[in-house]
């Protein structure tokens, strides 16, 4: 990489990070909030419901604005907002609806930074794969660490903390963001001046599989915690003898999401590398083809058995990303890479906050394991569209290789 390009990586990787962990503090201590405002399960989770929807909702006006504008200032928007946000649903856990609108906060300005960030990428790495497999890598630390770090702060100090921490980390971006190098490079004109006529019909059936994938990563990231503290009991009781009797089920439950998460950076950086070395569209129905059995597995098991097939699911799940975000790259105009990025995610994140809805219907009228049966049943619906995609890219002759 070029020192410019690395500077780049260094804020997005940091604004990636970020971005998640706003999204999975929530889910993370939604038993415990539960108790706090004398809430049920569901009620609970449905106080979340704008902040995901405007986290995928918002992204394309925000991808046009970073296109106008550039991704500096909008990202600087994002670590402030989503920073003040958080800090105002610290003072505010108590009062049901005051909550729910700092969290719609949250996720308005964190939908800032795929779109901002993503575009950044695309426009100025000359390998897009590499690129976007780092910038992924960091997105699922943020996975990896909201759970592990809203386990454990929600257990020593309480739901306070947790968000008093989220809100200081976000406006502390505003200082790398400051640090990162200027200007337009050489790559992002080469593009814009070269770009050659491109079909839409690949990047349409794109948006319709990201809009699939969307509403099975949400309704995966929002169960996990929960899930994983409801089916694991009898491994949660060998915890606590190896522990000492330290520790909560909720503080067990986000350890394990977080070891989940981890397996799934391993994935990002493995899709990063089929992706600079294999066919695009064949490595993302590969990846989203292995979810199918894992979250069908996954909806019959408990223990260590559970755990296994989480950790295969999350690292194909989240290993397709470079794979996704590079085909979005390849598809689509570089002088609105930024929109495109803001389209994808107003669906994948927008509408997959649907899922939130479906999940709570699935779960009251089946059962939490059914939840499960129903996302790998729109995994199916997945691959079948990936299938589409794949012919419309070889009929349209566009190279989408590295």
């Amino acid at each position: 990489m070029s020192p410019r390009e690395r500077s780049i990586l260094a804020v997005t990787c940091f604004g990636h990070f970020m971005s998640h962990f706003n999204m999975l503090v929530f889910p993370a201590i939604l038993l415990p909030l539960s108790g706090k405002l004398a809430l049920d399960v569901g009620q609970t989770l449905a106080l979340s419901f704008w902040m995901y929807l405007l986290f995928g909702l918002t992204a394309l006006p925000w991808g046009v604005l970073a296109d106008r504008f550039g991704a500096r200032p909008l990202l600087a928007v994002f670590y402030l907002g989503a920073g003040v946000c958080g800090l105002l649903a610290a003072w505010n856990l108590s009062d049901p609806f005051l909550l729910g609108l700092c969290l719609a906060g949250i996720g308005l300005f964190s939908g800032i930074y795929h779109p901002a960030g993503l575009g950044w990428i695309a426009k100025e790495f000359e390998n897009t794969s590499q690129g976007m497999a780092y910038n992924g890598m960091f997105g699922n630390l943020g996975l990896a660490t909201a759970p592990l770090l809203a386990g454990s702060v929600n257990y020593f100090w309480g739901a306070e903390a947790v968000y008093l921490i989220l809100g200081t980390v976000n406006i502390a971006g505003l200082f790398l963001l400051y640090l990162a190098r200027n200007g337009q490079g050489g790559l992002q004109v080469r593009r814009e001046k070269g770009s050659p006529k491109r079909s839409l019909a690949p990047f349409l059936v794109l948006l319709l599989a990201m809009t699939l994938g969307g509403i099975v990563y949400r309704g995966m990231t929002v169960t996990l915690p929960a899930y994983f503290e409801l089916q694991n009991r009898d491994l949660y009781q060998g915890f606590l003898v190896f522990s000492g009797q330290i520790g909560s089920a909720n503080l067990f439950a986000t350890l394990v999401t977080s070891l989940i998460y981890l397996v799934g950076m391993a994935g990002q950086y493995f899709g990063g590398r089929v992706g600079e070395s294999c066919d695009l569209g064949r490595g993302y129905l590969l990846f989203h083809l292995i979810t199918i059995p894992a979250a069908l597995f996954m909806a019959f098991t408990t223990d260590i058995p559970l755990i296994l097939f989480a950790m295969i699911h999350s690292f194909f799940l989240l290993g397709m990303q470079p794979l996704e975000n590079t085909l979005v790259a390849r598809l689509s105009p570089p002088e609105v890479h930024s929109s495109a990025f803001g389209l994808k995610f107003i669906l994948t994140f927008g509408v997959g906050a649907l899922s939130v809805k479906m999940v709570t219907l699935v779960k009251a009228g089946c059962g939490f394991s059914a939840v499960y049966i129903s996302l790998a049943l729109i995994s199916v619906l997945l691959v079948c569209t990936i299938l589409v995609l794949n012919h419309f890219r070889k009929k349209s002759s566009l190279s989408c290789d590295r």
